[in-house]
């Protein structure tokens, strides 16, 4: 599909109270750092296209959240604090 194909029209225009409520996030610095990695595994990473940085960053930052969550978990059955359950709320209609 070419840029001339594209339906822009459900897109809303920004206007000028828009920019006046925008603000600017700027990311997190990176670290630069040098790591061995298997040949097989970057020519892998770079095979998907370009970003294969990116990518390998993007892959240790969802073992990280995974291995956070995994720890949380631990420490809850460690301490017992689990959180109450929520209540279930029924909807009737008639």
């Amino acid at each position: 599909m070419r840029d001339e194909e594209i339906d822009y029209s459900d897109i809303p225009k920004l206007d000028e109270s828009f920019w006046k409520k925008a603000k600017l996030t700027m990311p997190e610095p990176k670290d630069r750092l040098t790591i061995r990695v298997d040949h097989d595994v970057v020519e892998w990473l770079k095979k998907k296209g370009s970003g294969y940085q990116t990518r390998i960053n993007a892959i240790l930052r969802s073992y990280m959240k995974a291995q956070s969550q995994s720890d949380e978990r631990a420490e809850r059955r460690t301490y017992g604090t689990y959180p109450l359950p929520r209540r279930r709320s029924y909807l009737s209609i008639g």
